[in-house]
């Protein structure tokens, strides 16, 4: 709290506590004049004798005088005629060059005053808050306390608006001048009340209620009173309380005027009602404002915003008075539909005879975030840049620099969004906050969680947003220990009660399958919204738990009375997927119909995909040709996915076939979807003549459909193609080189296996698992024992990987293969793990073809651990006899044939694909 105003109470406690001078600028300089024209003081300064007519000159250029260069001149003659000393001169000094925005100059001639005055104070701080530089403002009266002055009235009317003006970070600064305020016994004062209400709504976001308690408080309230709480309800889109209040103000005689109507017409933004603003608009012209600017304006934007954009535009014309206010309501109002495109063509339209402001080009730079072609968008986006750099509007606020990383962000030109922060003078929330989502919307992960730290050094505490663009982030990466970290310091700033946080959290722990910590936040959230309930069916889909916990939040969102939308019935079609049950996926698609949701592109090819994994290819045929226009590419990669894992290879050909003549273009994801089942299905002639078309059709190479491109060729026998497409690959990842190691090793070309993995060690790509599985299996199949035995080791030593049970497994073929019967028994023995079937089955193998194999107990024990483990696999039985066989013991290899017959099991007979 003291963060913002270092030894506020120290400060405080040396304060004179007189009373300061209650008057004005504007009475200091009425007794100051004349009754005819020329000016008098009845105490005038001692080296004023014999020159009251220069002094009467000098301050007669004060009054109507708003010329920067004038001021400046008159700066210079203060020093030449002698009065550089006179407080009242100077004061009035202050004020004009705050006036007219010069706070360089204003500063200046304050710094020169040698004895100030709380006069002094006030108008520089008041010079501040109007230009916007509020930080300073609250700096400078932290000064003032300190030099022993005590505030006016005007002096905390000032500050507080400055707190108002930076948000809910001063809330505690905002606290401290209310208990000073009320020390000076100034709270029954009407102009401080009214600050104080302005101060808490704009600084308690959340609540209006500290705001309301000032307001009941305040002995006498006038219109500014009652206008300063209808706003403050306004702001929030409390419709219902603004309009009591403007009820409560009519009896008491108080008669409303345009700023009254001006937050009327506000609250009706958050209504979605456009009869509400028809309402209001005929109040308005019954009371007689309808031709006020700012009525108008706010008129302009109600209408906009609320979808009558016709009606908006129309009323723009017909008024006789516009400004840039006008013009930025209309502009706000399409970017709100989404047409950013119109507003910058309202924009261009309307802004020669208007002079813009600040907030134009804010909102200007904000439509072009939204323009549906983000190279259109960036392209503009610089033109506005160029423009605000020329006319240094860049430097004069904060919120320009933040439009445009804002806007240079979202048409995905981060490097520029970072050169303009960067180079901000200053930045306040909203500049960390565009910055860290501008890095998380462009896939800058770690750039995001860094510029989050940096935010926090430079002693810039998180809100909600840059929280929530955080937690994206770290879920992005899967990096649960910065999440949980980001989690602990919400927590403390209370963030977590804010439920999009909490949403963001429940991704987080789902995206890093940290399921029961997911379950603690959800039940621990004060209230829940339909993207919690909705995140919640998600994660437990992705998690590939039980349908039924799915199934139970779902019924739980539908017992507390929320409407299932569109995400709700596709996260839910997700979770039923895994059970392969057509009759519950037909039970929420009769669900889906009766909320009116089931034709929507996104459910239905939800839909396709559950029931494909049913094997109701039928009904996805229908949900298919129904969709008609509302196919999208995911809709036929549905249906490619779904004859895939059904087997049906002819009709995904077939299918292929019909994309292409409709018109459809392919992408690189359905072309590697064929070609890995042209892989399963060993149809070589498939894979070759898709290989054929993504090279005519696809104008770029991708690292996944080559990577299918290798995968096919070598499991279909041709491993000289596979190795042409791998060595012409531009970019490689993890699953390019192990797909070429597992087709060396499958053709037993151990040698180059180990080659292409000591050439994957001396790059940048880390071996995982599966690169272990095919080194290995390279090994065994070549006979390499003493290779596949150090690699064995290096996958613990080198590259912490801890070996996996198809790794034992490789192991032990590869030991078995060689003969080394002594060396196998001891490897079963040193496994961490029981061995399992697999293990057992190529331990028998190896014995069996070993000429020492019976001089081992190792085959018996395989042989025993075999019947005992799956007593149905025919294939047990049958090894089993072999191995007696080859022994000669045909009494054993009988029995085993027995038991075989016994068990009513039966081997299927082999087969060959050689004709």
């Amino acid at each position: 709290m003291h963060r913002y105003l270092p030894e506020f109470s120290a400060s405080a406690s040396r304060l004179k506590l007189r009373r300061p001078p209650p008057s004005p600028l504007e009475k200091l300089l009425a007794e100051k004049r004349r009754p005819c024209g020329r000016f008098y003081s009845s105490r005038s300064p001692p080296f004023l004798d014999g020159q009251l007519d220069a002094y009467g000159d000098l301050l007669s250029l004060f009054i109507g005088s708003s010329s920067p260069s004038h001021f400046q001149s008159l700066h210079v003659h203060l020093f030449k005629k002698g009065f550089a000393e006179d407080i009242f001169l100077s004061n009035n000094l202050i004020n004009s060059y705050a006036r007219t925005s010069h706070m360089e100059d204003a500063h200046r001639v304050f710094d020169e005053i040698p004895e100030k005055n709380v006069v002094s104070w006030t108008c520089l701080i008041a010079g501040y808050t109007q230009n916007g530089f509020a930080y300073e403002a609250c700096r400078l009266f932290r000064s003032m306390l300190s030099s022993g002055f005590a505030p006016t009235h005007f002096t905390f009317g000032s500050v507080l608006r400055a707190c108002m003006e930076l948000g809910p970070e001063y809330l505690a600064l905002g606290e401290q001048i209310h208990g000073l305020i009320l020390k000076m016994l100034y709270g029954a004062d009407t102009v401080v009340c009214n600050a104080l209400v302005s101060m808490y709504g704009g600084c308690c976001l959340d609540s209006t209620r500290y705001a309301r308690l000032v307001f009941d408080g305040a002995l006498v309230k006038n219109s500014i009173s009652w206008n300063s709480i209808i706003t403050v309800h306004s702001q929030r889109g409390d419709v219902v309380p603004v309009f009591q209040l403007f009820s409560e103000m009519q009896m008491c005689d108080l008669r409303p005027n345009e700023y009254t109507f001006g937050s009327l017409i506000t609250a009706t933004y958050s209504s979605c009602s456009s009869c509400l603003v028809e309402q209001m608009l005929a109040r308005v012209c019954k009371s007689g404002f309808l031709s006020d600017l700012y009525v108008g304006s706010a008129l302009v934007s109600a209408l906009a915003r609320n979808g009558l954009l016709d009606e908006a535009r129309k009323f723009l014309r017909q008024m006789s008075e516009r400004n840039a206010v006008t013009m930025n309501g209309l502009m706000v109002g399409l970017i709100r539909q989404g047409r950013g495109e119109e507003a910058v063509d309202v924009f261009r339209e309307t802004c020669n005879p208007l002079d813009l402001n600040c907030d134009s080009y804010v909102v200007l730079l904000s439509a072009i975030a939204e323009f549906s072609t983000p190279e259109e968008g960036w392209r503009r986006g610089r033109e506005v840049h160029g423009l605000v750099t020329r006319t240094g509007l860049i430097d004069s606020k904060v919120a320009i620099g933040n439009g445009l990383v804002n806007m240079y962000a979202k048409c995905s030109a981060n490097e520029e969004a970072c050169n303009v922060f960067q180079n901000m003078s200053t930045r306040d929330q909203i500049s960390w906050n565009s910055m860290i989502a501008g890095h998380d919307q462009n896939n800058y992960f770690e750039e995001a969680m860094d510029t989050f730290r940096d935010m926090i050094r430079s002693g810039v505490m998180p809100t909600n947003y840059a929280t929530i663009s955080m937690l994206s982030s770290c879920a992005s990466l899967r990096h649960l220990c910065a999440g949980s970290q980001v989690h602990c310091a919400g927590i403390r700033l209370g963030l977590d009660f804010d439920v999009s946080v909490s949403n963001s959290l429940l991704n987080l722990y789902g995206e890093c399958g940290d399921l029961s910590d997911c379950w603690k936040v959800f039940r621990s959230m004060p209230s829940y919204d339909q993207v919690s309930w909705n995140c919640m069916i998600g994660v437990l889909a992705d998690s590939e738990t039980s349908a039924s916990e799915s199934i139970e939040v779902f019924l739980n969102m539908m017992r507390s009375g929320w409407r299932p939308n569109r995400v709700t019935f596709v996260n839910l079609f997700a979770a039923l997927t895994p059970l392969s049950v057509s009759s519950l996926g037909r039970e929420v698609h009769a669900l889906a119909h009766k909320y009116g949701v089931s034709d929507y592109t996104a459910v239905e090819n939800a839909l396709i995909y559950c029931y494909a994994k049913s094997g109701e290819m039928d009904d996805c045929e229908r949900i298919f040709h129904n969709m008609s226009s509302r196919r999208d590419d995911v809709s036929w990669n549905s249906m490619v996915a779904g004859y895939i894992h059904n087997g049906l290879m002819a009709k995904v050909m077939d299918f292929v076939w019909l994309m292409v003549h409709n018109g459809q273009k392919m992408d690189c994801f359905t072309v590697a979807t064929v070609l890995s089942a042209c892989a399963s299905a060993v149809t070589l002639k498939h894979g070759m003549e898709l290989h054929a078309f993504s090279i005519r059709s696809l104008s770029e190479t991708d690292v996944v459909l080559d990577s299918a491109l290798v995968d096919m060729y070598s499991k279909c026998g041709r491993i000289d193609y596979a190795s042409t497409v791998f060595r012409s690959m531009p970019l490689k990842n993890e699953f390019s080189w192990n797909s070429m190691i597992s087709g060396y090793a499958q053709h037993g070309h151990g040698e180059k296996a180990l080659e292409l993995f000591r050439e994957m060690q001396s790059g940048n790509q880390r071996p995982d698992h599966v690169t272990f599985v095919g080194v290995l299996s390279a090994c065994s199949h070549a006979g390499l024992v003493e290779q596949g035995l150090n690699c064995f080791g290096t996958m613990t030593n080198k590259y912490e990987l801890i070996p996996r049970m198809e790794h034992y497994s490789c192991i032990v073929d590869l030991l078995g293969r060689a003969g080394k019967l002594d060396k196998l028994e001891e490897f079963i023995k040193s496994m961490p793990v029981s061995p399992n079937i697999l293990i057992w089955r190529t331990v028998l193998v190896a014995c069996s073809r070993s000429k020492d194999g019976a001089k081992t107990n190792l085959w018996k024990q395989a042989s025993k651990m075999l019947l005992e483990l799956e007593p149905q696999n025919p294939v047990n039985y049958v090894l089993t006899s072999h191995m007696y066989a080859s022994k000669g013991r045909w009494e054993e290899m009988a029995e085993t044939r027995t038991a075989l017959s016994g068990k009513l099991v039966r081997k299927e007979a082999g087969c060959s694909w050689v004709t």
